[in-house]
């Protein structure tokens, strides 16, 4: 089965409701998208208006995945906000709903978001992830390559420090 990505969906009531779901259902199975399980909706509602904000407000961009009509996937592509790096963009809030991992929707939904930034002539794609998880092997898999590392840079608990680990797709030669 194949993804089909929408970039820039109207961000309706339902569509920021299954969002929301698939965030904590991500949280929840041990992803790493900024929140440490277990969560609830009420505690990621905060994060998630604020990235919806970021979207229908700001500069960023949303890209979804569906599987059939269901929202199995999502990434933002983040806008700098800063006119000496508008060439390149980040990407947050990289999510693949837990049930469906192991059919390359991660993988697809990446591919994608470079497609998006080489469209868009951006130099490169920038992603931040957590350690210890071994995303980087997934992430250097799609040519993605380590240019940094802040030690224990993120504490999920007393005594669990981990990593932030900067990760940098170059745009400007040949796809892969």
């Amino acid at each position: 089965m194949t993804l089909r990505f929408v970039l820039d969906p109207e961000l309706t009531p339902e569509l920021r409701e299954q969002i929301l779901s698939l965030w904590v259902d991500v949280t929840n199975a041990g992803g790493a998208v900024g929140f440490v399980a277990p969560v609830t909706a009420a505690e990621v509602r905060p994060v998630a208006e604020e990235t919806f904000a970021d979207i229908t407000d700001g500069p960023d961009r949303l890209l979804v995945g569906y599987e059939r009509d269901r929202l199995v996937g999502i990434l933002v592509i983040a806008d700098n906000q800063f006119q000496l790096k508008t060439h390149w963009r980040v990407l947050k809030r990289v999510m693949v709903h837990p049930d469906t991992q192991g059919r390359g929707y991660g993988a697809a939904t990446m591919r994608e978001a470079e497609r998006i930034g080489r469209e868009l002539g951006l130099d490169g794609l920038h992603v931040t992830i957590r350690g210890g998880l071994g995303l980087e092997r997934f992430y250097a898999g799609l040519g993605y390559r380590e240019v940094g590392r802040l030690p224990r840079a993120l504490r999920l608990a007393p005594g669990d420090d981990r990593d932030e680990v900067l990760m940098w797709l170059d745009l400007t030669g040949p796809a892969a």
